[in-house]
């Protein structure tokens, strides 16, 4: 596969690369998922408790509100150092990849969260009072109505969401968290070494590109 490059080369791409870019596809793909699980919760509790929702309560849509607007507004590095302790307690270590996955999904619960919440706001309040005339049950109206109706502008939202959190993967690799942007800081920027810059650069607009066709194609199946 490799036969055309010289054995530097290959030595920089097994040994370098290779693990680099496996690095960063863990972050994204456990850091979405959790963000997704959690970042729905939230949604569903902001939904549900807002002033028009099924169970208004100010009191716990505000708090919950005040604490999802606290994370967005924290650049992701500098959230990132904030939530140190909090990270070495939880996985023992402040490097690595396991520990750049605590501030990642925190970072990426909060705007997911936001992502839903909007989404599921969208749908048609007339629709759901006219599904709620027949009797069916708050459990029902959030989950085969809401959300089935919703779906599609979710899925749109969270693909948006992937990207961030890979750039923000990037971000995380300047302070030890490993992945491909540790890779364009060390053996990129730090060793004048533009060629590494620009293929690491490559490397995060395909993986871009292909989340985004990914995406796009699986929303045109919902749609």
């Amino acid at each position: 596969m490799f036969d055309f490059l010289s054995e530097y080369q290959k030595s920089f791409w097994k040994m370098i690369m290779i693990p680099a870019f496996s690095s960063t596809i863990e972050m994204v793909v456990i850091t979405t998922v959790l963000a997704t699980i959690f970042g729905f919760l939230i949604a569903v509790v902001l939904l549900v408790t807002n002033k028009d929702g099924i169970h208004p309560n100010q009191i716990i849509y505000q708090v919950i509100s005040f604490v999802v607007n606290i994370i967005r507004s924290f650049p992701f590095v500098i959230l990132m150092v904030f939530l140190l302790p909090l990270t070495k307690s939880i996985m023992g270590t402040s490097f690595g990849v396991k520990a750049a996955i605590v501030p990642l999904t925190i970072a990426a619960t909060a705007f997911i969260a936001r992502i839903i919440e909007n989404a599921m706001k969208e749908v048609d309040p007339g629709l759901i009072e006219a599904m709620k005339s027949f009797g069916i049950s708050d459990f029902q109206v959030i989950f085969y109505v809401i959300l089935s109706e919703a779906v599609p502008a979710i899925v749109s939202g969270i693909v948006l969401a992937t990207i961030a959190v890979l750039g923000a993967t990037a971000m995380a690799g300047t302070m030890g968290a490993g992945g491909i942007g540790s890779v364009a800081i060390t053996y990129g920027y730090q060793s004048f070494n533009d060629e590494v810059m620009y293929l690491t650069a490559a490397i995060l607009v395909i993986m871009v590109q292909g989340i985004q066709g990914i995406g796009d194609w699986i929303y045109r199946k919902m749609k």
